[in-house]
């Protein structure tokens, strides 16, 4: 803590000491060091003071961890203001250039504000090539030093009185009275000059402000037993009191809070747990973190610009219920300390796992019959949506080929009509020709059946049917339906093409599904197509096997599948079409899968797409398995 009385004596003495002996701080070096780097921190006060041992316990952290380099840190207290004036600062010079002038620092740490002004004063008859870092020095303080050299850095701080104050004021609606405690120590008038540099500004909330300034702590404490309930006391603790006892600031405020009938706040985040309710604080160890940041930054080079550290409210939980403050009016970035926690907070792992494995007990008993019967409803139900939905395919795809089909009964219908009316002219005219009657009923047989087997392939594709996955061949498969898709082709003014394999091709699956792949892929083919000059209205059927495949390839010579649709070809809804659906693919994919095997879509170097399938390939000989209608 500063001591402005000292600092105003001392300051211009430095400065012309220093220009004096024409000192000169070089740029930041950044060494490459072979040995550990030493660190030297000068504390303002006492070992034992708790700010000290905070600070120290965060710088030590910073540097224990710091990367790159070793550091070996030395401790130095000039104990002020139990010892002070001229031959005291001489003697602790000469003794620090004793002790460490055989191994000087690399870096100082000046820990408080009569620290740095030590540093300063003494730094050319101690080592003035070592860079200082000031840690907990207030800003007002560094203001009054001016023309710091630019090798002395660090963090500012400021103390928060009047918000500390303020919000006394907000959670004490009731009070009147504002005691403002201080001391007899020059520390302590700048404290009392600052709160009374403030009681303009307090007084608008208060109706009365009291300063106890300078008095004897026996008279203190009498004053502070016989307050009025409606009354605050704000104290940031003192040295020394109008008796000349000597105190640490923690010592005399818990004195206070002993005595005071009314609560007490503080500044210092050191005096939480004596009694006080809280205020506006400082983190000493953060304080003490930020200076070891900026040590590390000095030992590898320039450091950066750092603000001023940030006050946080902290707050007594054991202070908040004895004074009845409203729990709801704490704000949710206060430091609360010593809540005590509840069940929830003290065991909530316990609570949970407790819950947790009674929920599951009491659910498990009911759940998993519930569920077992949901599910088998959920697998039938979407078993039958299914085979709906694939039924509904087929008979779209059927209505997309009515043309074709039309045409494939239609032919050998009309070659019956022909020979029907030939054998009658022959009847009529009376003539005996018994070979050409039976060759005319043999084409009507003829044609009839192929009839017939048009139907039969139709009926095969519209009616529901029990899935069975029986071993069949690929090739017999795609002949089934070549002729009605030959036909669809014709009547598209496209040329349609089929490379079927001379040997067997067995797999196993549904051979109406399989078939119905088919079907979509040659007819989205033909819509890819359609627009484009009859010349390159083609699109090939290639069946194919390998040691563990069989399948079939449906390509054209159409525009290509754009890049971007590649990766979304099969999703559900998705088409190039303007006005397609999008379920088509998406069936295709869904059916491939189900017999185990993947279709794959490409763009050819000559242009077109090529879409591949490919299932398991079979054994002669493999069992039937049957599934569900379709």
């Amino acid at each position: 803590m500063g001591r402005p009385g000292l600092i105003a004596c001392t300051r211009r003495l430095a400065c012309l000491l220093l220009v004096f002996l024409g000192v000169h701080f070089p740029a930041w070096p950044a060494p490459d060091r072979q040995q550990p780097a030493n660190v030297l921190v000068i504390y303002s006060n006492g070992r034992l003071l708790l700010a000290n041992v905070e600070g120290d316990r965060g710088l030590r952290e910073v540097l224990k961890d710091s990367a790159g380099h070793a550091v070996n840190v030395f401790d130095e207290f000039l104990d002020i203001p139990r010892f002070s004036g001229p031959a005291y600062l001489s003697a602790v010079t000469a003794y620090l250039h004793q002790k460490y002038g055989s191994h000087p620092p690399d870096v100082i740490v000046a820990g408080g504000a009569e620290a740095l002004v030590f540093a300063l004063e003494q730094r050319a008859a101690l080592f003035p090539d070592a860079p200082i870092v000031h840690m907990s020095v207030p800003k007002a303080v560094l203001d009054t030093l001016s023309n710091l050299p630019p090798d002395v850095v660090g963090t500012p701080i400021e103390f928060d009185f009047d918000r500390t104050i303020e919000q006394a004021r907000r959670w004490h609606p009731r009070a009147r009275r504002l005691v403002l405690v201080t001391g007899a120590a020059a520390q302590d008038r700048a404290w009392e000059a600052r709160l009374r540099d403030a009681s303009p500004r307090l007084g608008k909330d208060w109706e009365t402000v009291e300063f106890l300034a300078g008095l004897p702590t026996s008279a203190v404490l009498r004053h502070l037993e016989k307050l009025p309930g409606e009354s605050v006391v704000f104290t940031p603790g003192y040295w020394q009191d109008g008796e000349g006892r000597r105190f640490t600031p923690r010592e005399s405020t818990q004195a206070l809070v002993e005595a005071s009938s009314a609560p007490v706040y503080v500044p210092f985040n050191t005096f939480v747990g004596i009694g006080v309710v809280g205020g506006y604080m400082l983190d000493f160890e953060g304080i003490g973190r930020q200076a070891g940041r900026t040590v590390n930054e000095v030992l590898h080079g320039p450091p950066s610009a750092t603000a001023t550290m940030p006050n946080v409210l902290n707050v007594d939980w054991r202070q908040v219920r004895r004074w009845g403050i409203d729990e709801r009016a704490i704000p949710g970035t206060a430091v609360v300390h010593f809540r005590e926690p509840g069940l929830w907070d003290a065991h909530r792992s316990e609570v949970l796992l407790a819950l947790a494995v009674v929920l599951v007990q009491a659910g498990l008993i009911a759940g998993l019959v519930i569920e077992r019967r949901r599910r088998k409803l959920a697998v039938q139900a979407e078993q039958k949506q299914r085979a709906e939905l694939l039924h509904a395919s087929r008979v779209a795809m059927v209505g997309e080929l009515t043309g074709a089909i039309a045409h494939e009964i239609n032919q050998p219908l009309g070659a019956i009509l022909s020979n029907a009316e030939a054998a009658e002219m022959m009847l009529a005219s009376g003539t005996q020709r018994p070979d050409e009657l039976r060759q005319i009923l043999a084409d009507i047989r003829r044609d009839d059946l192929r009839a017939g087997e048009v139907i039969r392939r139709l009926r095969g594709l519209l009616a529901r049917h029990q899935v069975e996955h029986q071993c069949f061949d690929l090739n017999e498969a795609v002949a089934d339906v070549e002729a009605i898709l030959r036909a669809e082709a014709r009547r598209r003014a496209a040329t349609l093409e089929f490379q079927r394999s001379p040997a067997a091709l067995l797999m196993q699956g549904d051979r109406v599904q399989i078939q119905q792949v088919l079907i979509n892929l040659v007819l989205n083919a033909l819509d890819a197509v359609a627009e484009l000059p009859e010349a390159r209205r083609w699109v090939g059927v290639a069946v194919f096997q390998d040691p563990a495949h069989v399948g079939l390839t449906v390509q054209d010579h159409g525009h290509g599948i754009p890049p971007e649709a590649l990766p979304v070809l099969f999703d559900s809804f998705f088409s190039t079409k303007p006005t397609g659906m999008g379920l088509g693919l998406s069936i295709v994919r869904t059916l491939v899968e189900a017999h185990g095997g993947r279709v794959t879509a490409s763009n050819q170097v000559d242009g077109g797409a090529l879409l591949r399938v490919e299932f398991p390939r079979a054994e002669p000989g493999a069992q039937t398995a049957p599934t569900v209608d379709a």
